[in-house]
């Protein structure tokens, strides 16, 4: 009882002195604040971009494999040259590993045709993604549909003219009304409405369905050549649940160079990349954004904290001899050294929780104009709050204590 009142008469005692030097209290502020924003910022930044990209990496699959030409690691020694002597996926390939392969839960054949007109009577899209793929593919990708079905086994089979097409360019056609069962214009050749994707956004990887126009691949092969490097042709293979990526990624290799013939001093002629290639590339990019956000932030924080300890040695001075008579009617020197180490702990803690508001006016900002969640979590409201109250520990502990070792007669004879 006696400490919390102790501690009540100091935060009285703080409180008063930032009261009545309102403009030296928010320029103390201002080191502290800029300190907490910066680091709250970038941190909250490489959270959200962390978030977006594991959802991104859940829609690809975590244990997907996809077999192309070229791998998705780049660096200075890229030896493209080599990469594009290489022969693309084709049906071949995709057919004998179907017969193959035993640790696959899915595999699908897949191309990618950008930027096409989708007609609807006198309604048009532009810049629509038409996505040719085999039957497995709602097995290797992870989607929802808002209305309709996916293709039936016969459907994909005998290339029937159907299409389950992005929520957007549903809404583009049909606003106000239905998509199922309407007919279409793609390519060329009329195909009808079985299915409209859930509306998704994009995410990081750039990876959405709201533009998209699923086909069946064996529709698509009597409109275009379907195996044409042009269509980045890819076989993606979903592994089966409880195995590794390693023991799937093995056997794939093991059988595509046994469908290409390759020997055994032979380079592989296909690249087997996984979504955590692209993970671990952006894993090292955050933390050196991590790394920049604490030199940035520490920096203005040092600078605050300098600020701060000025500021408390001023206050000192200015009250040598309200300190003295304290001293003189019985207060200990822990009494002094709390009041001015709160003072400064207040300081700090107020710059923090400045920082941590105008961080959190940002995010609405930042989803109002972008449509873009960020992620603020309370992990880091917590981290600011901490390195500004230990900022403000060690700021005013010095003062603090040249404060409460000053000698009560020295003390009240000063001006």
């Amino acid at each position: 009882m006696i400490f919390l009142k102790l501690f009540r008469e100091s935060f009285l005692f703080a409180y008063d002195a930032l009261r009545q030097n309102k403009l030296r209290t928010m320029l103390s502020l201002l080191g502290v604040t800029i300190g907490i924003f910066t680091i709250i910022t970038v941190f909250s930044a490489v959270d959200t971009l962390r978030n977006n990209l594991q959802q991104s990496v859940d829609k690809l699959g975590s244990n997907s494999i996809y077999i192309q030409k070229w791998p998705w690691i780049f660096g200075g020694d890229f030896p493209w040259w080599k990469y594009m002597q290489r022969p693309d996926p084709d049906l071949r390939d995709f057919a004998e590993l179907q017969k193959r392969v035993t640790t696959a839960d899915g595999i699908s054949y897949e191309i990618g045709i950008d930027s096409r007109t989708i007609k609807y009577k006198s309604n048009t899209v532009e810049g629509a993604q038409i996505n040719a793929v085999t039957q497995d593919h709602d097995k290797v990708w992870n989607f929802d549909l808002a209305q309709g079905r996916y293709f039936t086994d016969i459907e994909s089979r005998t290339g029937a003219p159907v299409t389950v097409i992005g929520y957007d360019i549903a809404e583009d056609l049909f606003p106000g009304g239905t998509a199922i069962g309407k007919q279409i214009k793609v390519m060329g050749r009329y195909v009808n409405i079985i299915g409209v994707f859930t509306k998704e956004g994009s995410d990081i990887l750039g990876n959405s369905d709201d533009k998209n126009v699923l086909l069946p691949i064996n529709f698509a092969k009597n409109v275009i050549d379907v195996q044409n490097g042009n269509y980045q042709p890819t076989i993606v293979v979903r592994g089966k649940k409880g195995l590794s990526d390693d023991a799937i990624e093995s056997e794939l290799h093991m059988l595509m160079r046994s469908i290409r013939r390759l020997r055994p001093n032979e380079e592989d002629s296909f690249a087997l990349n996984k979504t955590t290639v692209l993970t671990d590339q952006l894993s090292f990019l955050f933390s050196i954004v991590d790394k920049a956000g604490w030199v940035i932030g520490g920096f203005s924080i040092l600078v605050g904290g300098f600020g701060i300890a000025n500021i408390m040695f001023v206050s000192v001075k200015e009250r040598t001899n309200i300190i003295g008579i304290q001293k003189s009617l019985g207060a200990k020197n822990y009494f002094i050294l709390l009041q001015f180490l709160i003072e400064s702990i207040i300081l700090c803690l107020l710059g923090g929780l400045i920082g941590l508001s105008l961080v959190y006016l940002g995010t609405f900002a930042i989803k109002g104009l972008f449509d873009v969640k960020v992620v603020l979590d309370m992990g880091n409201v917590i981290m600011g709050i901490s390195i500004s109250i230990t900022i403000g520990i060690i700021s005013g502990i010095i003062p603090a204590y040249s404060a409460s070792r000053l000698n009560p007669v020295e003390a009240i004879r000063s001006n």
